[in-house]
């Protein structure tokens, strides 16, 4: 039996929102979360933006003594799964907790927690450390967190390929219920990396867009001068549910999840293949289980870092799976918005994808001023668009050369 998959509920925390909602309403409105960097002294560092999460406070959602055990990146994440959950209205009990599967990670988990606690092994000595380091600095932590929260006993596992994670854990969340071994999961990715250390190796890769002055215009994607990408952090959340069962309890739907791919460049730890093969492999896939004919697709949600060649790949991909539909399709990175929010951004992207089809608009990509020759597609410059949309694209490309695609479609 072939089961379909759909989403009931979504979360999220990010720099322009603490909410799925509010998150949403910022890319459509345009508004950049980006600013001068609050967490560290950034004076030393030649960039000295980065798009961080502010006011956050998880409050009494999560027992204190557990959130004592948090880092910052569970945290959001625990914040985006609890919201989804509510959103879904689906409650797990006694009956169904077996049932119940969890898939959600970050690509760098938490590094937080082992930079703190080597300063304390530096300064205080080893009788100093905390006893839940190892427990908690893992990139499934997360998981095991949202297990305890919720009482969800299914299937549990990270997802973890870098900048790709968050569409890896939606995708493998869906592939864990359509195979038959769960009727709902808790999917998605968070991230919290704003620290010293990365931002440092993001300077000396010289892959940060620089423009210090003009934080909210700094990340360009697709614009002739994009110059890199900016840092940012988040959580994004999904429930996912076996159609029958989730019609069965009377639940709201949004959309229907129906294909998935991964792949690798096998090429390089950093740079993309200059020929996109990983990304095309990935996004074939999906289309490819999806069933759909590629010229259907009406909004891709690209990953769309602002890099030079990110960029020039992406579009070169689109346009040699679509043809000349991909000039038709609406393209748009959220990403300036946002800010690159490592291994959550895969989900934090996918609910640009939901809501597009919720709401029949999709967000633009601000910045966007002077065309480049090579990247020649409908990138919603500037300014919201109300278009039908059906089919909804993610992708996702990370470091090590993993790539993600998710597709979504409205439910018929």
């Amino acid at each position: 039996m072939s089961r379909r998959i759909v989403v009931t509920g979504v979360g999220a925390v990010t720099a322009v929102g603490h909410t799925a909602e509010d998150t949403w309403q910022a890319m459509l409105a345009g508004r950049s979360g980006i600013g001068p960097v609050t967490l560290f002294d950034a004076d030393p560092y030649p960039v000295r933006i980065q798009a961080e999460v502010k006011d956050f406070d998880l409050g009494e959602r999560v027992d204190a003594k557990q959130q004592r055990h948090m880092t910052r990146g569970v945290k959001f994440g625990m914040s985006a799964a609890l919201e989804a959950l509510d959103d879904s209205q689906l409650e797990i009990n006694e009956s169904n907790a077996d049932d119940v599967a969890v898939v959600f990670s970050s690509g760098g988990g938490g590094v937080d927690m082992i930079v703190e606690n080597q300063q304390i092994l530096d300064t205080k000595g080893p009788r100093r450390i905390t006893p839940f380091l190892v427990a908690n600095f893992i990139n499934d932590a997360i998981s095991g967190h949202i297990a305890i929260a919720t009482g969800a006993r299914g299937h549990n596992m990270a997802v973890v390929s870098a900048c790709a994670t968050g569409g890896g854990s939606l995708g493998e969340a869906y592939e864990v219920i359509k195979r038959g071994d769960a009727t709902a999961a808790i999917a998605g990715s968070c991230e919290a990396v704003l620290l010293p250390i990365f931002h440092a190796t993001w300077c000396a890769m010289r892959a940060l867009a620089g423009d210090n002055e003009n934080p909210a215009k700094a990340l360009k994607p697709f614009d002739l001068n994009r110059d890199g990408f900016v840092a940012g952090e988040g959580a994004g959340a999904m429930i996912l549910e076996d159609y029958d069962h989730a019609m069965a309890r009377g639940a709201r739907i949004y959309c229907e999840v129906v294909g998935y791919g991964a792949s690798n460049d096998a090429f390089d730890m950093i740079a993309l293949h200059e020929t996109g093969r990983g990304l095309k492999r990935a996004m074939s896939a999906a289309i490819r289980k999806a069933e759909i004919d590629p010229a259907t697709i009406d909004y891709i949600n690209p990953h769309g870092s602002g890099t030079p060649l990110n960029d020039k790949v992406e579009t070169a991909v689109f346009k040699e799976l679509m043809g000349e539909a991909a000039y038709s399709a609406a393209i748009s990175s959220v990403k300036p918005i946002t800010g690159h929010c490592m291994g959550a951004s895969g989900s934090v992207e996918a609910l640009a994808c939901v809501m597009a089809i919720r709401d029949q608009k999709v967000p633009p990509t601000i910045n966007y001023t002077t065309p480049d020759p090579e990247c020649d597609l409908n990138y919603v410059p500037n300014e919201a668009q109300s278009i039908p949309v059906e089919v909804a694209l993610t992708t996702s490309v990370g470091l090590g050369g993993h790539n993600s695609c998710v597709i979504f479609r409205a439910l018929s």
